[in-house]
């Protein structure tokens, strides 16, 4: 599957030209955003991480290992990029334990850089955002409209589509999500259950918020629609006085597309039957997902950048700076900005 039949197209015009991402793991670095001060006590050992080349499940085993506790006993709060390098936070259940030694969990690729108790473990989902700087380089680009191009996205933002690695290699993901929803199976193994379930609703997502970027809709409400907030997993109705709402224009407030699930989706109006016709025309997998249990829930359709700043290292190298909501694709963001030449795993 290509690009566009993953994402759909561009909302600000065509790409301003091609850079590199993640050339090295320094071009691409993550820091979770956590606003939980810790007890300094507590059966639960806290971790702020740095990670080089190495996703998170793996480096969850190697702190698992080193400190001869069970896998299970080993949380964090999201999932982070293998190729980039990244600091996120992890805990340990150590109940009636002491401090263990960590060091063997340590080398080139993985730093523990500091620790602390605390009463409760970390839970999925507990950060706030994450921070990016991303370094583009070969940039082959005008800067000036590079410039008015960024300050677009500072003032509109952009869609807030699943990024391409979401899919796997040339939607490998979606493949596999279809084949499995067509028999109505789910795989035994849990890892591939979920990454499938994950892929197949994303999917579904992207193809509405594809549809709504080529009308123009996607970041306007339509009487029908959905709205929330940037950080709130609630939703509520639009109706006339909702879609002139002043927390629309300034991206506080936002039209939602479905993550499929059980039921119907609540939307209405032109929005509803876009996602109708979304859900009819892929009804092997939304009846999948929802014989998997999966609850129906929204996504903000557009993504605001927050402290969004950028400047030029060298000739041919654009650095940006930015926060973004958590579950929140950075190459979204880049998506907008230039086409990366030779990589299609972002």
């Amino acid at each position: 599957m290509t690009e566009e039949q993953l994402l759909g197209p561009r909302a600000h015009g065509a790409a301003c030209g091609t850079a590199v991402l993640k050339a090295v793991a320094e071009d691409f670095q993550v820091d979770e955003v956590l606003d939980i001060p810790l007890s300094g006590a507590g059966e639960h050992l806290w971790l702020w991480v740095e990670k080089r080349n190495l996703n998170t499940e793996e480096a969850a085993r190697r702190i698992a290992r080193a400190a001869g506790v069970p896998i299970r006993n080993i949380s964090y709060a999201g999932m982070k990029d293998r190729q980039a390098l990244t600091r996120q936070w992890f805990s340990l259940h150590l109940p009636g334990k002491t401090d263990p030694e960590l060091s063997r969990a340590e080398d080139e690729t993985l730093s523990i850089l500091k620790t602390g108790r605390h009463q409760r473990k970390l839970q999925r989902g507990a950060h706030s955002a994450n921070g990016f700087i991303l370094r583009l380089t070969e940039l082959r680009a005008e800067r000036a409209e590079l410039d008015a191009r960024l300050e677009q996205i500072k003032a509109h933002g952009v869609p807030n589509y699943y990024g391409q690695q979401r899919f796997g290699f040339e939607g490998s993901n979606v493949h596999g999500a279809r084949e499995y929803a067509e028999r109505q199976e789910l795989p035994v193994q849990r890892n591939l259950r979920s990454r499938l379930l994950s892929a197949g609703r994303s999917y579904l997502f992207n193809q509405v918020l594809a549809t709504r970027v080529a009308d123009g809709s996607w970041n306007t409400a339509q009487i029908g629609d959905l709205l929330a907030f940037t950080d709130s997993r609630s939703f509520f109705p639009a109706g006339e006085a909702e879609c002139s709402d002043p927390r629309l224009a300034v991206l506080d407030l936002h039209p939602t597309g479905p993550l499929w699930g059980v039921g119907q989706s609540p939307a209405s109006g032109e929005a509803g039957a876009l996602e109708s016709r979304i859900g009819e025309a892929e009804p092997s997998i939304a009846k999948w997902l929802a014989e998997a249990g999966m609850k129906h829930e929204r996504r903000i359709l557009r993504l605001p950048i927050g402290g969004l700043s950028w400047h030029y290292p060298g000739p041919d190298i654009l650095q940006l700076e930015f926060v973004l909501p958590t579950g929140c694709f950075a190459t979204a963001v880049v998506r907008e900005l230039v086409s990366l030449a030779g990589q299609t795993d972002i």
